[in-house]
């Protein structure tokens, strides 16, 4: 864990504490339906974190998972996250997500306005 420090002009890092991925064994977002920053990682004691935003403790628990993948291949559990968005697979999960979110919104409300003008036979 970093902590960030400004002083003056010149922003500084300091590291308050150190994990090791070997040790984590669960990542809790709390909760999957809300825009919410806070999440809880179990070590041997569990930390109560929170995130610059919710996109943010998306993309670090994204990370911990490649990382685990990569490196460990541990059952690594990550609950209370919204899977669309934790895989890599997805659609949701690019970097510029608001964009497809919002074009595929667009799309199914064309699709809704042309049924809705069909007539029907």
């Amino acid at each position: 864990m970093v902590k960030h420090l400004r002083v003056d002009r010149e922003e500084k890092y300091e590291i308050v504490e150190k994990w090791f991925l070997k040790d984590l064994e669960m990542i809790d977002g709390k909760e999957a339906d809300t825009d919410n920053p806070y999440f809880d990682m179990h070590f041997h004691k569990v930390y109560n974190l929170e995130a610059y935003s919710c996109a943010s403790k998306y993309t670090f628990a994204r990370t911990l998972n490649k990382l685990n993948e990569m490196y460990l291949k541990k059952d690594l559990k990550i609950v209370n996250f919204d899977d669309t968005y934790l895989n890599d697979d997805s659609i949701w999960s690019s970097n510029n997500r608001d964009c497809l979110v919002l074009m595929r919104i667009c799309f199914y409300a064309s699709n809704l306005l042309c049924l809705s003008l069909c007539p029907l036979s």
